[in-house]
């Protein structure tokens, strides 16, 4: 009898993962006041525990309130009110035998002064999307670039939130790498033009992204997760390689397998799609350079698209099919047939009703 790998337990650190099927980061945009998502939207979350998912990711929370926040009604986890509604879900989750894991990002240069508490826009360099906003149809603005002050200062802001996390019970952490947010930007030689320690080669470009580790991490029991999020595209400018080319991409995993973290999640459109001019994908070339764990997601609806990505990785995510379908780990249990949902704009999950 052939081992059913895809429903077989994984030790990921200290955490002891029931199958290999977890609920990806969203951006929810749920919050009507506090910063607190809906209570459906929490709810959802608990019942994807409840029905078998092994890892469930929180939305997408922001990282400070100056200039973090790219889309209206986002989440933060800077205050005790926050703090006590998320607590209130990891607990929920942990009873469901779930691992908890909280995401973080800071959207940079992805973002209009409308949504930001301080009206400010700011980015490695002063750069804007060469496309309209999708939510508001305009131009983005010209950012503000970074001062080294202002980059101390984002770092911190994310060790703030990490420290939220912590307090409200959550099992891991996730920097959020990935869609060419504010890291991704320091990484794309497109996005950061800056001719400090910051920009140049790929080794200044991921300078950042390492600091934002390092400080993380110390803010991160190592009792609990720490794991890191990339991809090769934004939600804006979706034709530019955040990368640019196999060496760079295998550069930077190379980097962070050195870094003090517990698993990388790598975000595609789709898992199966031939990276850099090559017959590997995403996931197959981050396995060429390290053996930490990986997850991957991206077009991963049913039970064949999942067993053929975890020969590649090792954990798989899903975003659209697990908000839509309650029964989605169950359904790949069984081997129900399930449709592949089409792609949602900047993967972004907005919803204005109750969830299933």
């Amino acid at each position: 009898m052939t081992e059913d790998r895809l429903f077989s337990p994984f030790l990921l650190k200290g955490f002891r993962l029931k199958n290999r099927l977890g609920v990806a980061p969203m951006t929810r945009m749920s919050s009507r006041a506090n910063s607190i998502p809906r209570q459906d939207v929490l709810d959802f979350l608990a019942r994807r525990a409840q029905n078998g998912a092994a890892i469930v990711y929180s939305e997408a929370i922001v990282t400070d309130y100056e200039s973090a926040q790219g889309y209206p009604g986002q989440a933060r986890l800077l205050t005790e009110r926050q703090i006590n509604a998320w607590r209130t879900v990891t607990d929920t989750l942990r009873k469901a035998g779930a691992v908890s894991i909280m995401q973080m990002f800071h959207c940079g240069r992805v973002s209009w002064p409308e949504v930001n508490p301080a009206g400010r826009v700011i980015a490695p360099s002063a750069i804007a999307p060469g496309q309209d906003n999708p939510l508001t149809k305009t131009s983005y603005v010209t950012p503000d670039p970074m001062s080294l002050f202002d980059i101390s200062h984002v770092i911190a802001g994310f060790v703030e939130t990490a420290r939220g996390a912590i307090a409200a019970g959550f099992d891991g952490v996730e920097v959020h790498g990935a869609h060419g947010y504010l890291i991704g930007q320091f990484l794309s030689a497109y996005g950061n033009q800056r001719t400090d320690a910051y920009g140049g080669s790929i080794k200044n470009r991921y300078r950042f992204f390492h600091e934002v580790i390092r400080a993380v991490r110390a803010a991160v029991p190592h009792d609990r997760l720490l794991t890191v999020r990339i991809s090769d595209w934004g939600i804006t400018d979706m034709e530019i390689s955040l990368f640019g080319s196999r060496e760079e991409y295998q550069t930077v995993i190379r980097s962070l397998a050195k870094e003090p973290i517990d698993a990388i999640s790598i975000s595609t459109h789709e898992y199966s799609a031939r990276a850099f001019g090559t017959e590997r994908t995403m996931a197959g070339l981050a396995r060429e350079v390290t053996d930490l764990p990986l997850m991957i997601c991206g077009k991963i609806h049913d039970r064949p698209s999942a067993e053929n990505a975890l020969q590649d990785a090792d954990i798989v995510l899903s975003a659209k099919s697990a908000l839509l379908n309650p029964d989605w780990v169950e359904d790949m249990r069984t081997g129900k047939t399930m449709p592949l949902y089409p792609s949602l704009d900047a993967n972004i999950a907005y919803t204005d009703t109750a969830l299933p």
